[in-house]
């Protein structure tokens, strides 16, 4: 990296950005964190970041402030909160974008319009992430597995920015890519995340319950509702990591969705990472989920063109009432979501 290069500003120092983060920082990249915990901001300035895991294990020495500590323009902010506060996170760092600079969404959901509300279509990037990665501790993130990377344009095109980021990124992800279609990436995330709710619901890991023989069918509708409202929506969908979007169309076989649920589940048994941050969030960090902007954003886009989504619904409704303790974690869960179908 070249000394003058400008940092790049990673507003959320957990999972996805704090793996990232530390990877661009190893390399050289002038890497600048905003994190709203305060005990994560102190270890990362006192010690470092840590990354461990199979992979490899390291700590780069790190810069890090809390979002009210900020100062500064910058021309590239990579936008890595959880859904939920992605509208709060997007007003607080509007003021330190420069004008010709850009935020790329690094999270789950949909979030580009609502980014773009707050700087602009033209200054909004779109990104598809799939590797597994888990906040330990303040200052600590465990790198699980490799997974696939994308960015892209929200209007489609392929920018000499895009091309540039995809060449930073290979600093972290080699295999990282650029498309001209990142909504069907995120749109097939949507179907696979809903999955991983489904998860979320039992205590069992990732790939043990796509593997269940009693809950493949379940696992299977779950993906073809959500696609279905994704063609309602004129999205041409992206395959990734063992997601087959073709299999779980509405109408397709059951043989080739099966194909596709037994590769992901082998895909997530190379994984340190077991569990989803979903089950992760309830089990162990004791919070509410992205839930309401995943699953339950799914319910409000069926809406809109006349669908229905019961397994969405349900699954969200079920997902609160383990948030707030009146279920338990369980395969019974997962049977309460399986019921819907009958």
């Amino acid at each position: 990296m070249a000394v003058s290069e400008p940092p790049l500003l990673i507003w959320g120092a957990g999972a996805i950005g704090g793996t990232i983060g530390a990877y661009l920082a190893r390399a050289g990249h002038g890497v600048l964190f905003v994190d709203t915990d305060p005990d994560h901001v102190a270890r990362i300035n006192e010690g470092g970041l840590t990354i461990s895991g199979p992979i490899e294990c390291f700590t780069v020495p790190a810069k890090a402030v809390t979002p009210e500590s900020l100062d500064g323009i910058f021309e590239r902010i990579v936008l890595a909160v959880k859904t939920p506060a992605t509208r709060a996170a997007a007003r607080a760092l509007a003021p330190h974008l420069a004008p010709g600079g850009y935020v790329v969404s690094a999270q789950n959901g949909l979030n580009e319009p609502l980014i773009a509300v707050a700087v602009g279509g033209a200054r909004t990037l779109g990104c598809f992430v799939n590797f597994g990665a888990d906040y330990r501790a303040p200052g600590e993130i465990l790198y699980g597995g490799r997974g696939a990377v994308v960015v892209g344009e929200i209007d489609g095109r392929i920018t000499e920015r895009v091309r540039a980021l995809e060449t930073l990124l290979h600093d972290f992800e080699p295999k990282a890519i650029s498309s001209a279609n990142i909504f069907g990436y995120l749109w097939s995330k949507m179907a696979y995340g809903a999955m991983l709710f489904a998860e979320a619901l039992t205590e069992a890991s990732i790939a043990d319950c796509l593997d269940h023989p009693g809950y493949r069918g379940l696992f299977i509708a779950l993906a073809r509702e959500v696609l279905a409202v994704a063609q309602a929506h004129g999205v041409t969908l992206e395959s990734f990591n063992g997601f087959d979007p073709e299999a779980f169309l509405p109408g397709g076989g059951d043989r080739a969705a099966l194909e596709s649920l037994a590769t992901m589940a082998a895909f997530n048994r190379r994984s340190a990472k077991t569990h989803s941050g979903i089950w992760r969030d309830i089990a162990v960090r004791k919070r509410k989920t992205e839930v309401d902007a995943l699953p339950g954003a799914v319910v409000a886009l069926a809406r809109e063109k006349g669908l229905a989504a019961p397994l969405c619904a349900r699954l969200t409704e079920l997902i609160h009432e383990v948030e707030d303790g009146k279920r338990r974690q369980s395969w019974q869960s997962l049977d309460a979501l399986k019921a819907t179908m009958v």
